[in-house]
């Protein structure tokens, strides 16, 4: 079956060509300019997208997220169906995937795996934390649905952080998809000039219950001092046994100059406000270098994922699970 796929997949991926250009081009008018309009976060889509890839995929099942996408305005699952229709009958043939998406190697992610290689990881730990865990909270949410997802199975109080334009375009999304967010308590914030932790507690947070944090696709676009206050919050104000859940990115993953695409994309990020600015230096002694940053503020390492981790310039990025002393 899997050879009689690719006899199917290639001639049909090269008479629908046309089709999926027009699909990359209307996903990408509404992911870039579109979420401007709507002063929306891009790269939150960009999340979304993948997710609603791996559950059509039959790599994760994540029913909130595929209703999301079907009414999210800056993103398109018509223009995203034109693109995959090739791989995704391939997919359906064989029963296995290939060429995208695909269940990364565990240190040997590519960048095409980040999205499914980061949502991996990062449900592993929070599905063996949240048992412990009495409040769930996602700073940088988006379109994140771990929510809705968590709600009913850990019975968890949660709480979403996001600027205020991505939490508005959210919850009337979240309206319109039909998906009850009555447990949720939503609060606009800006990371660079607010805290975080004072809104947390104005809204009814309790820092005397142990809480499950998830900061995903969020500290690449802050200042290093910006990160560093969260984690230092997170060190004074959360209940002994929390945990923080989070990524971060190589400075070479961030430093994205010298070619002209790399300079396209750092425009593309900026046109939304979204420049990449905080990384660590994971070149050398990758382990060490996290290890030294997260202690510096009085927390500890837990389970980790080095992203492209056997590459010969070391790891693109980790996720980390951060643990309060």
């Amino acid at each position: 079956m899997n050879f009689l796929s690719w006899v199917i997949f290639v001639p049909l991926q090269i008479a629908l060509m046309p089709l999926a250009v027009v699909g990359f081009v209307v996903v990408a008018y509404k992911q870039i300019f579109v979420s401007k309009r709507l002063d929306a976060s891009q790269t939150g889509i960009e999340v979304l997208n993948g997710r609603w890839i791996m559950h059509v995929f039959g790599m994760r099942k994540d029913i909130p997220s595929t209703r999301l996408a079907e009414v999210t305005p800056n993103t398109s699952v018509f223009g995203l169906s034109f693109f995959l229709i090739p791989l995704w009958v391939k997919y359906k043939i064989s029963g296995t995937l290939a060429l995208y998406p695909l269940v990364p190697q565990k240190g040997s992610e590519t960048l095409l795996d980040l999205v499914p290689a980061r949502t991996l990881y990062i449900d592993q730990i929070l599905n063996r934390a949240a048992p412990d865990m009495e409040q769930f909270v996602l700073m940088g949410a988006g379109y994140d649905s771990r929510a809705y997802l968590y709600s009913e199975k850990h019975r968890m109080k949660c709480f979403e952080l996001d600027r205020a334009g991505t939490q508005q375009l959210k919850t009337d999304t979240l309206t319109k998809a039909g998906i009850d967010s009555s447990h949720v308590t939503f609060i606009p914030v800006d990371f660079e000039c607010e805290n975080a932790f004072d809104k947390l507690s104005e809204a009814g947070w309790e820092p005397n219950r142990k809480t499950l944090f998830l900061m995903e696709g969020v500290t690449l676009y802050l200042e290093e001092e910006t990160v560093r206050t969260t984690l230092r919050a997170v060190t004074e104000r959360a209940a002994p046994g929390s945990t923080l859940v989070l990524d971060i990115y190589a400075e070479k993953f961030i430093k994205l100059v010298g070619r002209r695409a790399q300079r396209l994309v750092e425009y593309l990020l900026e046109y939304t406000n979204e420049g990449l600015r905080f990384g660590l230096p994971l070149e050398k002694d990758f382990e060490r270098v996290l290890a030294d940053f997260i202690e510096s503020e009085d927390l500890r390492l837990g389970e980790t994922f080095f992203l492209g981790r056997t590459h010969k310039t070391g790891p693109y990025g980790v996720v980390a699970e951060v643990l309060t002393q």
